[in-house]
């Protein structure tokens, strides 16, 4: 009996491992696909990648099934037993990817401007978590499902004060921006803004579940500071010595052992920051962060890691999480005269409020409006907060699709505002240098009289 249990069971594991090879091929094919069209168009990756989970969901591959267009595949290769694998696989593609970010920048400008990067954060939160929370008090009656106001609102909030930070840092270091004065405060208030919106995040759903206590959120907090603290003056020194060690002995290169111990370290940043409560990507984000300074580490780094990560892990996380999101639940007018305003709503919170708050802090108007429309950009972990008040069910599917809508629409017109708010700010020289200007150079060299 025992060996017939046996062999069914590794039946059962063969089945799930076609599958997912199965899925594996589907998705990084489609992403990469995808991600060339939109490049082509002038836009990141990224909404490439999210656009083919879009095309092989519900909202097109779905529809076209129904309609006996095409026979029914995606119910046999998406099987749901064999999501939370990939739910696994996407967030530890995602912890990778914080790292090689937090690597990228130079955070030396913030010496002069640490006091802009938190007025930037501060409004990014403030102004659109205020609009949102009053948004959501508007179309709440006019739902057709039963929600609870308070809730609703506070999610609602809450989802228009996320800034995407992995997507941000990633187009950045595409735009060849990452290492500029605009770009470095840009990537420190985005990660102050999403940082403190994992906290409100925490501290809503806790309120929503009717276990709020004001000591969990205000320990997290602590945490988080001690935390920062730790790796600043305990972990980078002795991370420091190693490197210095490491990149002697291999003239510049890791070899195994120091891969090997590079992510143990990393793994364990990102346990830290799991058990405080704000997500284990910010553990790894600080860890590349603390380590921007190293050159030759950084540049060893990218070559042992960044495009495997972009080639299998990312696929992943962008395509699989646009599976879970059906357009289709906007079947009327009203339903897309809401989703106009919350798209509306979000970026007058976000871009507005950033923008204003960086020409205050002495920024010119040009680099003000960069900096409000790199702070827009949402993508991904807006869907990430959406679905955890999904999950909790106070936001219903067709808000759910409203704000995907909208993550969609802030991170694509990040690109062509930024081209055309650029000449005249020291971003000019990089985005120039990058492929994101090639769709739009006969405009450019029109309106600059090259």
């Amino acid at each position: 009996m025992s060996e017939i249990l046996t062999l069914a069971t590794a039946l059962e594991t063969e089945h799930r491992l076609l599958l997912v090879l199965m899925q594996l091929i589907l998705i990084i094919a489609a992403a990469r696909i995808c991600a060339a069209v939109f490049r082509r168009l002038g836009q990141p990756a990224a909404v490439g990648e999210i656009a083919a989970g879009l095309i092989l969901g519900p909202s097109v591959l779905g529809k076209l099934e129904s309609a006996g267009w095409i026979p029914h595949v995606s119910s046999f290769i998406f099987d749901a037993r064999v999501e939370p694998i990939f739910q696994v696989i996407s967030q530890l593609g995602l912890i990778l990817l914080l790292f090689l970010i937090g690597l990228e920048f130079d955070f030396g400008h913030l010496r002069r401007r640490a006091r802009a990067a938190a007025a930037i954060s501060i409004m990014g939160i403030v102004t659109p978590f205020v609009l949102g929370a009053g948004l959501a008090y508007l179309i709440q009656p006019h739902l057709r499902e039963n929600v609870g106001t308070l809730g609703f609102a506070l999610f609602m909030g809450t989802a228009m004060s996320i800034t995407a930070l992995p997507i941000l840092g990633r187009m950045m270091m595409e735009l060849k921006i990452s290492r500029t004065r605009v770009g470095a405060i840009t990537i420190t208030a985005a990660a102050i803004d999403d940082a403190t919106g994992w906290i409100l995040l925490a501290t809503v759903s806790a309120l929503v579940q009717a276990k709020f206590q004001g000591l969990h959120s205000l320990g997290m907090i602590s945490m988080t500071v001690l935390f920062a603290l730790a790796m600043i003056f305990l972990v980078r020194p002795a991370m420091r010595w190693w490197i210095a060690r490491a990149t002697r002995d291999t003239h510049g290169r890791l070899n195994l052992n120091q891969m090997a111990i590079l992510l143990i370290v990393l793994l364990l940043c990102a346990v830290a920051t799991s058990l405080i409560g704000i997500f284990a990507i910010f553990g790894a984000f600080m860890l590349g962060a603390i380590l921007s300074a190293e050159h030759e580490f950084r540049e060893a780094v990218k070559a042992s890691l960044s495009s495997f990560v972009t080639a299998f892990f990312l696929p992943i996380f962008f395509t699989y999480t646009g599976l879970r999101t059906d357009i289709g639940r906007l079947d009327s007018s009203a339903m897309w005269l809401m989703a106009g305003g919350v798209l509306l709503v979000a970026v007058a919170g976000k871009f507005g409020g950033c923008a204003l708050s960086a020409w205050m802090s002495g920024f010119s108007s040009r680099e003000s409006v960069c900096i409000g429309v790199l702070m827009n950009t949402r993508a991904l972990m807006e869907l990430i907060v959406i679905n955890v008040g999904y999950d909790l069910k106070v936001i219903p599917q067709s808000v759910f699709c409203m704000l995907v809508i909208m993550a969609l629409v802030t991170t694509a017109m990040t690109t062509p505002v930024l081209l055309f708010f650029m000449r005249g700010t020291e971003l000019e020289e990089g985005i120039r240098q990058s492929p994101f200007s090639r769709p739009f150079r006969p405009r450019l060299a029109l309106s600059t009289g090259e």
